[in-house]
């Protein structure tokens, strides 16, 4: 249950989104009136910047454009910084909706889970759709984090999620990566003890913007996810440490 004790981040990394980050801050103000935006700009070359602000987030601009993962770590630190208590993570391209919010923080605030993702393919009523070679690669990681932990992942590449305290405490450590943050994150949040889950969310087709996953990308993106999982799985031990 949402009350108003409790201290509540948005965090929205942003490239190039203006058009959309203005109505999507509304939104989510609109939704969750207790909490606070922060949208990440990530050296944006457009009025991504002026627009979140006249939405009435809190912007943070990055002087040169360090990526996705870097921009959501900017948030962590803001976060940790400033007494949050939990934490929000929604892209900034109008994929996902602020009407779901409620879904991935119900589990988190009662006590269930401490990471909870909204995943677009438990939802029935959920019409958004994919190509093939990323649909396949989702499946391909979510079936190795599966493996892995024993619990079924349909949606790793979802960017959709709540955070405890301590979670995002743990990706302030120095270890989260700056580009793709997905199954290997989750992975790494498993063997520290927390507790990942996922929840049918319904999302969007991407409203414009520029996809982290365009170009020669996604082959980049096969590549070190592969060696990021095989080196969180090699390094369990370490992932612990920081939350005993």
């Amino acid at each position: 249950m949402i009350t108003g004790d409790q201290k509540i981040l948005v965090v929205i990394p942003a490239y190039n989104e203006a058009g959309r980050i203005g109505e999507i801050v509304k939104s989510v103000k609109g939704v969750l009136p207790i909490a606070k935006v922060l949208v990440v700009n990530d050296c944006s070359s457009d009025d991504t910047r002026c627009e979140a602000i006249e939405a009435g987030a809190t912007v943070i601009s990055h002087p040169i454009n360090l990526g996705y993962g870097a921009a959501l770590e900017t948030g962590y630190f803001y976060a940790l910084g400033n007494g949050f208590d939990y934490i929000i993570q929604m892209d900034g391209d109008g994929q996902h909706i602020a009407d779901e919010i409620p879904k991935i923080i119900s589990p988190v605030l009662n006590g269930e889970a401490d990471i909870v993702v909204g995943s677009r393919y438990l939802s029935s009523g959920n019409g958004y759709k994919t190509s093939f070679a990323r649909r396949a690669g989702q499946k391909f990681f979510g079936k190795i984090f599966s493996l892995i932990t024993r619990y079924k992942l349909t949606d790793p590449t979802s960017g959709f999620q709540c955070l405890n305290q301590k979670v995002f405490e743990l990706f302030t450590k120095g270890h989260f990566p700056h580009d793709f943050p997905d199954a290997d994150v989750l992975l790494m949040a498993h063997y520290a003890g927390f507790r990942v889950t996922e929840v049918p969310v319904i999302m969007m087709e991407r409203a414009g913007g520029t996809s982290m996953h365009a170009g020669l990308k996604p082959l980049y993106y096969i590549i070190k996810m592969i060696l990021s999982i095989v080196m969180v799985v090699l390094s369990q031990r370490r992932w612990k440490q920081y939350v005993d």
